[in-house]
Formats: structure tokens, sequence, C-alpha cells
């Protein structure tokens, strides 16, 4: 299976945000307690923003939009830290037809030589704490725990 990551474009949107109701079906599975049902997960206006943008990419198999990155560009620089440049995977979504096939490591390939091409220090992004498969994946791939969020109810 070929996998070929690109620009969305505001003509895919019915697919992505397919494509994000089912990563937000699993996490109200994981945490109702968090996450509900809402008629839409990503907004148009947000999407057709990250197009603008150039922050929104899909993976493309088969002329199908099998996944969706959206990322951030962010600019850290406080008295207790050191300067640094990051991207920040916002939110990432694979058909679940298509899991397991390579679409996040393809996405992470991607992301690393746009870190490279615009001389950023490093790749960042949360994961849900019950979400195994894709701290495995994450892990696999070379990501380590920068820090742990901690909830008391």
């Amino acid at each position: 299976m070929e996998i070929q990551i690109r620009n969305a474009k505001k003509e895919e949107y019915k697919a992505v945000e397919a494509l994000m109701e089912q990563v937000q079906q699993m996490h109200i599975g994981w945490r109702p307690d968090i996450y509900q049902f809402n008629e839409t997960v990503l907004p148009y206006e947000m999407y057709e923003q990250a197009v603008a943008e150039q922050t929104a990419f899909v993976a493309e198999c088969d002329g199908h939009v099998a996944g969706i990155v959206l990322i951030m560009y962010r600019h850290i620089e406080n008295p207790v830290q050191v300067t640094r440049n990051i991207i920040f995977v916002d939110s990432m979504a694979v058909d679940e037809a298509y899991r397991g096939k390579g679409i996040g490591h393809a996405f992470f390939d991607f992301l690393k030589e746009l870190k490279v091409q615009r001389g950023y220090d490093g790749i960042e992004l949360q994961v849900n704490a019950r979400n195994e498969a894709a701290y495995k994946m994450y892990a696999d791939y070379g990501f380590t725990n920068k820090s742990i969020n901690m909830e008391l109810l």
C-alpha cells in the first residue's frame, strides 16, 4: 500500500470530519466523564484555517483520505526554559480500516522532514493515557515521555 502525505484540501472536509468522529468515539468510550458526543468534532472554520495555514496534512492511500494530522508551530521562550521551536501535533486520526499499516509512521517521517526544513528543535504531542495502541506506536517510533498530566476528581 502506498501512503502519500500531503497538504489537506478544503474539499476533503467531510472525509476528515469522519476520521475525527472515529477518534472522538474512542475518547468517549475511554472517558465519558470528560468527552461527549457533538455533531461536529472539527468545525469547518477551524479546518479551513488549518488548510490555509498549511498545518493540516492528510495521508492518502489508493485515492482515499486514510488519515489526518493537524499541527501547530510553537515558540517556547521563558526565563526558566531553553528557548525552543517545536512542531506540536494537535490532533491525529487514522481511519480504523487503515490502522496498523504505517500511516502514523509516515506522518512522523513527514513531520521529521518538516522539522529539519524549518530548523525546529523537536516534535511533541499528547496522548490519552487509555490509548495504549497510540502510545505504543509513538514509543516504537522513538517518542519518549516528557511530562505526565494528572488529575484529581
